[in-house]
């Protein structure tokens, strides 16, 4: 297994080229500069955005150079189909994914493959999100939900606009938060960012900020910022360690994530986590579980906004599947089909987790084209993927929902749309993720017609994840008796459907 450097780059890398023996067949940018490589003209707060930029210019595969190191990057869909075979490659923590390391260790999202406590917890967690486990947390959801309806009312009641990602922050924090963890962090009652927040944010950015810095200089440049993350991983810590004081102390989780963590043996080994490992998992689900839900779901109520027709066909099926009920069911979620088509087309052109590493189990050709030595890897560009030309078409710039009609999926390639990462490693509360977000959506067009600023036009921050920069809407309450004003309460125990109308989350 490759072993990395505090930065993650694999011990070896400049000399290695990286485990690609013909990496001169690979395309660069053109005016390297020595010793720099291709940094000069790059936008350290939109490094992404600019390997975007550069993937249109050199194809679905190419390379870049910073400060003597080659990165491989991949998004066509033929060669991500390969990468995602499972018996050749591996999910590669690399990058700012190993950067997060200091606050996440061997949780789920950050563990390497070699390290036992990745399957550990898999084992230990899937069942907390089976079907049967999704549907205990549905009336949670809804009574976060009628918290952030709450502040929206007064905001439409006062004619005024809303913080769209701050907002979409608070509820999904405090989603998984006390679905979870039995926690109430009182996003919805502070005028600022819950302190956790900001800690997380914190560590985020700083995990991007090294990226965009040499390894031998980082100490230096950085040292200043380093105080700082380290204050904000001390924070994380102190705030999982009491929430984990509270419930060893006798508090009753009914069988969430943490009394898993705490009480659940492996079935077959018996083994069961370290208390180290547990505070790393709950900062995993804290951050991971709400960051990019926040943001897949700023940028959907952003495209809605923007396009009244997508707006006005979602409302309608809402009205037409929810009715008159002031509580939607949890079997009713999944039936808002087109709902979840607006999520996913927003997921494909934002993605809110933009890449993931790949690496080779053993000496290999990625699709028969370009050898690569066992642990050399590369960063798939899922923003691109999602934009392959040959895949979604000539617009695919466009935002439109319908590609993700059945019958639109089950013509396309497959593995071209990747928003959850792939494989064993894929992410582990997709499905959870995928609830919640159409279940607000769906609560949101049902109660308010949403009001752009016309002046606005989408600015994308990166900080590991992406969300809009600056979105602010103007609900306005509707009339029709189909937007109750009752608080959400309790739903029937029932079954999720997995979106049988895209068949793309598997």
């Amino acid at each position: 297994m490759a072993q990395t450097t505090g930065a993650g780059l694999p011990k070896g890398f400049r000399d290695a080229g990286q485990g690609w023996p013909e990496l001169h067949r690979i395309p660069h940018p053109p005016r390297r500069v020595p010793l720099l490589g291709d940094v000069l003209g790059v936008n350290r707060r939109t490094p992404l955005q600019d390997s975007l930029r550069i993937a249109r210019e050199l194809g679905p595969i190419f390379r870049r150079n910073a400060f003597g190191n080659e990165f491989v990057f991949v998004w066509g869909a033929g060669l991500v189909a390969d990468l995602a075979d499972e018996s050749r490659f591996a999910k590669h923590v690399g990058l700012g994914i190993a950067n997060l390391r200091p606050v996440a260790g061997d949780g789920l999202f950050t563990a390497y493959n070699h390290e036992p406590n990745w399957q550990l917890a898999h084992d230990i967690l899937a069942p907390a999100f089976s079907r049967e486990a999704m549907a205990g947390y549905h009336p949670m959801m809804l009574s976060v939900a009628g918290r952030l309806t709450d502040h929206w009312d007064r905001a439409a009641a006062a004619g005024g606009s809303v913080d769209v990602p701050g907002d979409m922050t608070k509820l999904t924090l405090e989603t998984i938060a006390r679905t979870g963890f039995g926690h109430d962090f009182g996003s919805f009652e502070r005028d600022r960012p819950h302190p956790f927040v900001t800690a997380m944010v914190g560590t985020l950015a700083h995990a991007q900020r090294r990226n965009t810095v040499p390894s031998p200089l980082a100490r230096l440049l950085l040292r200043g910022a380093g105080r700082r993350n380290a204050a904000d991983i001390a924070h994380l810590n102190r705030t999982v360690d009491e929430l984990v004081r509270e419930r060893r102390g006798g508090g009753d989780g009914g069988g969430d994530l943490l009394d898993r963590m705490l009480a659940t043996a492996h079935p077959v080994t018996g083994e069961r986590l370290s208390a180290q490992n547990v505070r790393r998992q709950v900062i995993t689900f804290l951050v991971a579980g709400h960051e990019t839900t926040s943001g897949a779901l700023s940028f959907a109520l952003h495209y809605l906004s923007r396009h009244p027709d997508a707006a006005a066909r979602a409302r309608a099926e809402v009205d037409r599947v929810w009715g008159d009920s002031p509580h939607p069911g949890y079997e009713q979620v999944a039936k808002l089909r087109y709902v979840r088509r607006v999520l996913d087309e927003s997921l494909r052109l934002w993605p809110t987790a933009p890449a993931f590493a790949r690496e080779a189990r053993e000496d290999t050709v990625l699709a028969g084209e370009h050898p690569m030595r066992r642990g050399a890897w590369t960063l798939i560009l899922v923003p691109m993927l999602h934009r392959d030309p040959a895949v979604w078409g000539a617009d695919a710039e466009e935002f439109d929902p319908d590609r993700f009609d059945a019958r639109a999926v089950r013509s396309r390639l497959p593995h071209a749309f990747k928003p959850f990462g792939t494989g064993a490693r894929a992410c582990i509360g997709r499905q959870f993720a995928l609830h919640e977000a159409t279940l607000v959506l769906g609560l949101l067009l049902r109660r308010y017609d949403l009001r752009a600023d016309p002046d606005y036009r989408l600015r994308v921050t990166e900080r590991l994840t992406l969300i809009p920069e600056g979105l602010r809407l103007h609900p306005q309450r509707r009339t029709p008796a189909r937007a109750p004003g009752d608080a959400p309460g309790t739903s029937p125990d029932t079954s999720w459907e997995d979106a049988r109308g895209t068949g793309t989350h598997r």
